[in-house]
């Protein structure tokens, strides 16, 4: 990233309210989990690994197993299902096992590792993961080509996702939802505390008035990319010893006592009850968390991210999930499910259909950023395998873990 641009990215979330508070009463009421919906209703990429495909039993189990992340999916408020997904499941009579089990990238692929190690089925037909992780998936082999004459709506996808470093051509990959690393904040809390009502540094999230009052992700490359920024580094391009200064600026705000706690999603529950004032959070979440609440890019940078579906290595299913992945890229479907997760939406054409759900979302600058606001993120940079192990200890060390 060359340039900054102070005036987009100073928070934008005033916004979008229509559909937040649907999405705080669910989630305060606890839908979600693991849904049976029936019939009724960062490695160097290097060049992938072909994985040995099962074979695929699509046309004689018309069924499909889906692993997500929590609130990642369009909700009915009174019966806490999903809206698209039992459209979906009606017009094709796939029965879809839909389940909110990735909390954690790493938690995530431990639970699975050794039967993908094994080159035996996982159980699911489609998995989300983060960028690093889903690369780390396809260079190992345990992720299966994608015969895209088989989702034509692919061709939606926004231009700035269609061409990553782990998977050039997206032959293996299709963005669920993207979203940024930035600042989070209760706007009353915040003003009380220090008598601003909006954050646009880390030298404002690090204030000592918010002492004890603030936590910072667990995932790690969202952190350390904001820390770098903030030092005046480029988190796509950096070195070891720019790297340890980061750690070694997380290590004295951890401690300090500024930093409360190193969290995972369990940081929306506790802004939620106030016990935090701010945190370094994802845009969707802080957004979805309502009006008390603002979220913006830092002055030096946030990070931009992407969670990814992948049909694992020996998934029985690949027809039924590529006929899921197409339906997804309708850009009516797509704009269904932005209206309530409130992230980045990755299909061409949802903005406009945006318009007839919700007007004041279609002009949100989280869910469809300007050149500007993208312009002011940084992807971070591929790592080695060797790297992201060294990193990830140095990082632990640094939050206590």
């Amino acid at each position: 990233m060359n340039s900054h641009h102070p005036e987009a990215i100073a928070a934008i979330a005033q916004g979008m309210r229509s559909s937040v508070s649907r999405r705080r009463l669910l989630q305060a009421a606890g839908i979600g989990g693991a849904a049976m919906l029936a019939t009724a209703c960062g490695t160097s990429s290097g060049g992938s690994t072909q994985a040995s495909a099962a074979e695929d039993l699509s046309d004689t189990e018309m069924k499909l197993n889906w692993s997500n992340w929590p609130s990642y999916m369009d909700v009915d408020e009174e019966t806490g299902t999903y809206p698209t997904l039992e459209e979906f499941i009606s017009s094709t009579g796939i029965d879809v096992t839909y389940t909110e089990d990735v909390n954690d990238n790493n938690e995530f692929f431990a639970k699975v590792r050794t039967q993908l190690e094994q080159g035996r089925d996982i159980g699911r037909d489609i998995v989300v993961l983060t960028d690093w992780m889903a690369a780390q998936w396809i260079q190992s082999g345990y992720a299966q080509k994608l015969d895209k004459a088989a989702i034509p709506n692919s061709v939606n996808l926004i231009p700035r996702l269609a061409a990553v470093q782990f998977d050039i051509d997206r032959s293996y990959s299709l963005p669920w939802q993207s979203g940024f690393a930035g600042l989070g904040y209760n706007i009353p809390d915040l003003k009380a505390a220090t008598g601003k009502e909006s954050l646009t540094s880390l030298d404002e999230l690090f204030d000592p008035a918010l002492k004890g009052r603030i936590t910072v992700l667990s995932e790690m490359r969202d952190t350390m990319g904001c820390i770098l920024g903030w030092l005046g580094y480029n988190p796509s391009e950096f070195t070891d010893a720019q790297f340890e200064e980061a750690i070694e600026a997380l290590t004295k705000q951890v401690d300090s006592g500024q930093i409360r706690q190193v969290t995972g999603n369990d940081y929306i529950a506790a802004m939620d009850s106030r016990d935090v004032i701010a945190v370094i959070g994802w845009s969707g979440d802080v957004i979805a968390l309502g009006e008390d609440f603002g979220f913006s890019l830092p002055e030096s940078g946030g990070t931009l991210w992407t969670d990814n579906m992948l049909i694992p290595s020996l998934a029985q299913h690949k027809k039924n999930a590529e006929k899921v992945m197409n339906y997804y890229y309708d850009p009516e479907v797509a704009a269904q499910v932005a209206s309530w997760v409130n992230y980045l939406c990755p299909v061409e054409g949802a903005q406009a259909a945006m318009e007839k759900i919700d007007p004041a979302l279609a002009t949100s600058e989280w869910i469809f950023p300007s050149a500007a606001v993208l312009d002011s993120t940084y992807v971070f940079m591929e790592l080695t395998r060797e790297q992201n192990e060294a990193y990830e200890r140095l990082f632990q060390k640094a939050t206590g873990n």
